[in-house]
């Protein structure tokens, strides 16, 4: 048989490196349970509804603020649409029209897929249980939006007066900065009334991350540390780590406390026991009262709720074991160990908001909004694992955030090369952008078994 004589042909995209990521994706399978579970009823005149939800998921990887930058950020690039396995990419308001269709039970059917991909691939549901908890972060965010969107209404916007909107429930592994599960709720929710109608959805998020019911996990609940909340947690097993919900029961167990003790952390605050009991919780619970001064003059009280054992938060704090033993450091520890909880879900929003557009991206009809938050829940962990895959060489990016990833790492330009049978063959990076010889590296290795080089050169 005579050989074509066809010269490779290179095609250029300004985003090389996120080219590269998805054809790894696409080595992995890693969008088939979401063509598996989800189906959306609508005509296919040229691209399927997963068609556009995959190419809503690369606008969005892509640094896309709004579904419409699809149109200028993938449609006008061919190589992007080819490593995600696409001919060509849909028209902005065709991908609109897409989510717009999607009901209820599309919502459900994505939310099982997600389920799926985060077995699959995240770190969170593979943690450690024997060695040390499993930290899970749950905290609420205003999503402002238009008056006419479906459940948008007044509620709590940082610094947005009398503005509508709906709250974003999120549920985080912490240690691994992963999202379990993302929830959309009306703006006057909050965490004191989504926490247990949420987490006892028919794909309990919980359970995603607890492979083994008998495994130690710890809850943090900056909100909702209301009786019925701490006690759902605790009937289930957790371990907790929250703050009272009521002001007025805090001061009522502060002013209770025999012995305070100065915290050197933060001058001014003190922090002591409760000895009162605490019949109204499932499962014994330790609690601590902090108080500080306010301008006049008054005590402030608040109260950290905690399961946790002293080893535990030494051991949580880094401070020796020997500690164990101090009644001063082990009371100190809670304290430290509650200011520590992470803040990791509020960064993780902050994180959403600026690295890919979390509250720019707003439908009017529910299902279509919770769509797009799924997608969006979806292209965080997807940052989240390309920075562990891609820190094999480089161990300086698993201190990025979404933004610096989504703006530094995935926009590498560089070439696409074809072989005469149209088939990738290699990415060339361009030589002049930072880190890329040690990303090319990580990259070489997750693309090898498709028998596609990795490269770096003048562009």
């Amino acid at each position: 048989m005579a050989q074509s004589t066809t010269a490779p042909t290179t095609t250029f995209t300004p985003v090389a490196s996120l080219a590269a990521l998805g054809l790894y994706l696409r080595q992995i399978d890693f969008l088939v349970p979401v063509r598996e579970q989800v189906k959306i009823v609508q005509k296919t005149v040229i691209h399927t509804p997963m068609d556009k939800l995959t190419d809503a998921l690369v606008t969005i990887l892509a640094g896309a603020h709004g579904i419409v930058e699809a149109n200028t950020l993938l449609r006008s690039d061919r190589a992007l649409q080819e490593a995600f396995g696409r001919e060509a990419c849909a028209e902005q308001s065709s991908i609109q029209a897409t989510l717009n269709a999607c009901t209820a039970t599309n919502v459900q059917q994505l939310t099982a897929a997600l389920t799926i991909i985060y077995r699959q691939h995240s770190r969170g549901y593979r943690h450690a249980y024997a060695r040390q908890y499993q930290l899970l972060d749950v905290d609420l965010s205003g999503m402002p939006c238009g008056s006419k969107a479906a459940l948008a209404t007044k509620g709590y916007f940082a610094n947005q007066r009398n503005r509508r909107g709906r709250q974003l429930g999120r549920v985080l592994a912490s240690r691994y900065g992963e999202i379990v599960t993302d929830q959309l709720f009306a703006g006057t929710v909050g965490l004191t009334k989504a926490l247990i109608p949420w987490s006892t959805r028919p794909s309990k998020c919980w359970s995603w991350t607890r492979p083994n019911a008998s495994a130690p996990s710890c809850a943090s609940t900056p909100g909702g540390g209301s009786i019925d909340d701490i006690n759902w947690a605790l009937a289930r097993g957790y371990h907790i780590l929250t703050k009272d919900y009521s002001r007025q029961r805090a001061r009522k167990l502060g002013v209770s406390v025999t012995e305070w003790i100065d915290d050197p952390q933060i001058a001014g605050r003190q922090v002591g026991w409760v000895a009162t009991p605490a019949p109204e919780y499932v499962r014994p619970v330790g609690r601590i009262a902090v108080r500080w001064k306010q301008k006049n003059g008054q005590w402030e009280y608040a109260v950290i709720i905690t399961t946790l054992l002293a080893a535990d938060v030494i051991a949580e704090t880094n401070q020796p074991q020997a500690q164990v033993l101090d009644h001063q450091a082990v009371l100190l520890a809670y304290v430290q160990c509650y200011d520590m909880r992470g803040g990791g879900v509020e960064t993780s929003f902050k994180d959403d908001k600026q690295g890919i557009g979390l509250t720019k991206r707003s439908k009017k009809r529910f299902a279509a909004q919770q769509m797009l938050t799924l997608l969006g829940s979806l292209a965080h962990n997807v940052i989240v694992w390309a920075r562990q895959w891609l820190s094999d060489h480089e161990p300086k990016l698993r201190r990025y955030g979404l933004k610096r990833m989504v703006r530094d790492i995935f926009h590498i330009s560089g070439f696409l090369v074809h072989n005469a049978r149209g088939r990738i063959v290699e990415v060339v990076l361009n030589q002049r952008a930072p880190r890329v010889r040690n990303l090319a590296r990580s990259l070489d290795v997750r693309l090898r078994p498709q028998h596609i080089a990795i490269n770096w050169g003048q562009i």
